[in-house]
């Protein structure tokens, strides 16, 4: 499989879209950032001095998909026409799904997996001060649409949500 990242001298590129047809792009992904028993009753409870973390948190992940072009080298600045986060309680933790879409000439898998990634850190900023053993984990993508590429669904379950989300 030929990588379209890399130019005829083996050097990394941003790839061409300029031929490519506008299309719906959908991308689902997910993470969890696991923390103290005490640590995530305090964030459901409004506890935390630093403010709302799940408000705060959302916002980060929809600014940190908006701009994900400027910290992912090859990634191209897209209009992006929606985005939100979720959160759920599970067990040690909460779990992170990002859903984006655009209409446009490439995916926004990066987005929705940098938007998971900014969400987690702010948790993690917002609560250091109370639990520094809180671990980021599992981020992946779950879903994508749209493209040459087709459908892409995550059949593993390494980074599903968990069953016995509270």
């Amino acid at each position: 499989m030929k990588l379209t990242h890399i130019n005829n001298q083996g050097r990394a590129k941003m790839v061409d879209v300029s031929e490519k047809d506008e299309t719906r792009r959908v991308a689902v992904a997910f993470g969890k950032i696991s923390m103290k028993k005490e640590t995530l009753e305090r964030i459901l409870s409004g506890g935390i001095k630093k403010g709302d973390v799940l408000s705060v948190a959302q916002v980060a992940g929809i600014m940190a998909a908006k701009r994900t072009f400027e910290t992912i080298p090859m990634c191209h600045p897209l209009l992006l026409t929606g985005a939100d986060v979720e959160f759920t309680p599970a067990g040690d933790g909460i779990e992170i799904r990002m859903t984006v879409k655009t209409r446009g000439k490439t995916g926004v898998e990066m987005e929705a997996l940098n938007g998971v990634s900014a969400a987690a850190l702010t948790i993690y900023d917002m609560c250091k001060a109370i639990d520094r053993g809180m671990v980021i984990e599992k981020i992946c993508l779950l879903e994508k649409d749209g493209g040459r590429s087709g459908h892409f669904i995550r059949e593993e379950s390494f980074c599903k949500q968990e069953k016995n989300s509270v």
